[in-house]
């Protein structure tokens, strides 16, 4: 192999690694997420875990984080919680630094 194939290899598995790193962001923001929105909804233990994964899973309804916001921001309305879309927005900020925080971690160990 010359050295331009080993190059091209090198960035095509770089990518993928890309790819997966960036999914495994996106996953564990939206488990961070949902607990945190479980908590405002007084959700605890196993059903604060099973709430999270229902966020998890609206997370792949489009590419972004809207339809997270669109169904936590659904399910506060509907529990009467007057959290501002900035808290939510904030929140949400938080919950990407901490993911990725413990993605580089895990990836590093």
């Amino acid at each position: 192999m010359n050295s331009f194939d080993d190059r091209k290899q090198a960035f095509e598995q770089k990518h993928v690694n890309d790819e997966k790193i960036d999914f495994a962001v996106e996953a564990r923001l939206s488990k961070l997420y949902g607990l945190w929105a479980a908590e405002q909804l007084g959700l605890s233990g196993a059903n604060a875990d099973t709430y999270a994964m229902e966020v998890v899973e609206s997370n792949l309804e489009e590419p972004g984080f809207d339809d997270i916001l669109r169904k936590v921001r659904g399910d506060f309305d509907e529990k009467g919680l007057d959290i501002s879309d900035h808290i939510m927005n904030a929140e949400l900020d938080k919950a990407l630094g901490e993911a990725k925080k413990q993605i580089a971690e895990q990836n590093q160990g």
